[in-house]
Formats: structure tokens, sequence, C-alpha cells
């Protein structure tokens, strides 16, 4: 009895591309249509598998781009919460190891929450150093979101180093801050670097976990959805039950004005 076409599916489903070679060429005289659609789904499967690889190796590869030696070490910073009207400011860092290539690493808004949270435990358990950076809302609103940001994104830096981890290459996300003498400033920087999209994703997971947090505190709020962002329900409740102590005053104003109108 020959091999039915369940069990044809099935090879071809796990098939690597060297294994799938071998079958299309046995295949090729199998008329069968689940057969022939079996193949599509596999050539399918495969390309987008290969471009997956090569969009990885394309974000390692730049990251080295910036070293001078084989030894260096690249650490990548990124910036979450900045536009948020309540919560902290967060700012991860991750030096991530070359020779363990992190499956879907990728800007964290290109990943869905479910996929954010296994990429970033991901990180921690394969980078050979991770921090996150916060600065509170009375911070910002005493200075500024432009010194919070060089701030936060030398404390990350900072708490990477206190861990022992010699740094050569400060690649950081966005605009110049001139924070050290080793910054190299990416724009959009998430999607082209490693470490960027490593430090992007890490930083994210930890803040929504805050904000998580925070919700319990203050549930009027709706934390654990908005994060802390101007969604349509907060800026309601900011105009209900006004600021909490974890409102950042000085964006909220504009809600409180409107409200006198």
């Amino acid at each position: 009895m020959g091999t039915t076409v369940s069990e044809i599916r099935e090879m071809l489903r796990l098939a690597n591309a060297e294994e799938f070679a071998a079958l299309e060429r046995s295949l090729s005289a199998d008329a069968r249509k689940g057969v022939v659609s079996a193949l599509a789904a596999a050539r399918k499967r495969l390309a987008a598998e290969a471009a997956e690889d090569e969009r990885l190796a394309g974000l390692y590869a730049f990251d080295r781009s910036f070293c001078t030696g084989d030894g260096d070490v690249v650490v990548g910073l990124d910036e979450v919460g900045r536009g948020a009207v309540a919560g902290p400011l967060a700012v991860g860092a991750v030096v991530l190891r070359g020779d363990r290539k992190i499956a879907d690493l990728n800007d964290s808004k290109q990943l869905s929450p479910e996929k954010r949270e296994e990429v970033a435990a991901a990180v921690k358990e394969a980078a050979l150093a991770w921090a996150v950076c916060y600065i509170e809302p009375e911070d910002i609103d005493r200075d500024g979101m432009s010194a919070s940001l060089r701030k936060a994104f030398s404390g990350a830096l900072a708490q990477i180093e206190a861990s022992g981890v010699s740094v050569d290459v400060v690649l950081v996300d966005g605009n110049p801050l001139g924070i050290d003498s080793r910054e190299r400033n990416v724009i959009k920087g998430d999607s082209q670097s490693a470490a960027i999209a490593a430090a992007s994703v890490v930083a994210k997971v930890e803040r929504d976990s805050l904000m998580r947090e925070l919700s319990s505190a203050y549930p009027q709020y709706g934390f654990s959805s908005n994060k802390g962002y101007a969604a349509a329900e907060h800026i309601d409740a900011i105009r209900a039950f006004g600021n909490s102590p974890v409102h950042r005053a000085t964006f909220c104003r504009s809600f409180m004005q409107e409200s006198l109108f």
C-alpha cells in the first residue's frame, strides 16, 4: 500500500529545506490534489522561514557592522512610555550573545503581546546582560522629557556596566542624546538592530507588567489595557477622578482644562 496523502502532508509539514528537496523529487509524478497542495504549502513555509532567517541574520550583522574588533561588545538601548500620560518612562538595555540567535526577535511594536512575552523571556535567558531603567512621573514633570530620556538611557547603560560587562559600542534608538562617547544613533533602530530590538521588547514587557500592577492600585484608569497612554476612556477617567499619584501632571493639563468648559 502506498503512502497516504495525510502521511505525505505530515512529512512535508516537518521537512527542512534539504528534506523537502528530496520529497519534492520523489513526489514530482504524484498528481493527487492533496499532495500538490501540500507541496505548495511546504514551499511557502520554507520560503517564509528562509526570509525570516535572513531578516534575523541582518539584525545581528547590523550590530557587528559597528565593531572594530571581534571581541567588541555591543549594547542596544530603547525607550518605552515616552508618550504616556501616566506611569514611568522606561529604557531597556541589552547585550546579546552573537552565537545565540533569538527566534522572532523584532521591534516590540511588530509583535503580539503573547509573542513579546515569549521573546522577552528568550532575551533574558540568552543575553549576556539586560536592564531596565525607570524615570518616575514626578521626575518627568520636574525635569522635562529631554532630560528624563538622557537620565534613563544613562541609567540603563550604567546598570549594564555595573553587572561587570565592559561595553565597546552603545547603539541608541532615535536621535542623538550625547550620553556617552561610544554612542551610535540609529533611526528606527528597533527594526534594524538585534540589540535595540531586544531592548525594546524587554522594556515594553517590563513596563506593561508594571502598569498592570498599578491598575490594581488605581483601577478606575484602566492601566492594564491602556498602559498609561491617552486612550479615550483614560482621558474620561482623568476628567472624572483627576490625576493619580502616578500621572504626569504636565502631560494631563490639557485634559483638565478642557473639562472646565
